[in-house]
């Protein structure tokens, strides 16, 4: 039984920490729709725009931004934010650009 218990733990752990993890980017998520519907920056899309080409260019080629849509970009973008070491306000900018290209 003891065996039994100290096996679980660290999966239910681990469960844990994913679960965590999936609330914070789902919340990252609802945030950045929110932004990108409710745009009150005129500035947000250039903004974006210029993030893009500086930092996205740096590792792969510039994609156009109708190859994804715009559910596939907010993907994208939480995946990228911590890879290019983004800002909420950098990510959210060229999420903007992204959706508002598209």
């Amino acid at each position: 039984m003891k065996n039994t218990i100290l096996r679980i733990i660290p999966v239910a752990l681990l469960a844990a920490s994913f679960l965590i993890g999936m609330l914070t980017v789902q919340g990252y998520v609802v945030a950045a729709e929110h932004d990108a519907t409710t745009q009150a920056d005129p500035m947000q899309f250039s903004r974006g725009a210029q993030t893009w080409a500086n930092n996205c260019a740096r590792c792969h080629n510039m994609r156009d931004a109708k190859s994804l849509r715009d559910d596939q970009w907010r993907v994208a973008i939480v995946h990228m934010r911590v890879r290019a070491n983004l800002t909420g306000q950098e990510a959210r900018d060229v999420l903007a650009f992204l959706q508002g290209s598209n």
